[in-house]
């Protein structure tokens, strides 16, 4: 369902080693928003909803809210080290149109709410 590859895993493994708070999970979602009508969310969370999809990705514990499940079917997280730094990029399948910064998109049957960019 989505996939986080090796070097993604591993940097989030580490992320979250320096944090204090116990039971933290990565939490991945989607908002409206964007230049394109849809945001990426990722981050850490200590708090499960009753509408949550919990899913262990290579050893993670990985939450998904059902509405942004839809969004994020086949998506694929990665992580990449450069000269300049490093970040996680993503690739989604279910994006036909995306935004210069790659955090925002929108799929063939639903466009979100662009935003001004």
């Amino acid at each position: 369902m989505i996939a986080i590859s090796e070097a993604a895993s591993n940097k989030i493994k580490e992320m979250l080693a320096e944090e204090e708070t116990p039971g933290l999970f990565l939490r991945i979602g989607v908002r409206e928003g964007g230049c394109s009508g849809f945001s990426y969310g990722m981050g850490f969370d200590d708090e499960k909803h009753e509408n949550d999809q919990e899913m262990d990705i290579r050893g993670l514990r990985v939450v998904v809210d059902s509405d942004s499940m839809k969004y994020l079917y086949g998506l694929e997280i990665d992580y990449k080290e450069t000269a300049m730094g490093g970040g996680f990029t993503i690739h989604n399948p279910n994006a036909v149109a995306t935004c210069g910064c790659g955090q925002s998109f929108r799929t063939a049957t639903d466009a979100g709410k662009p935003e001004e960019c």
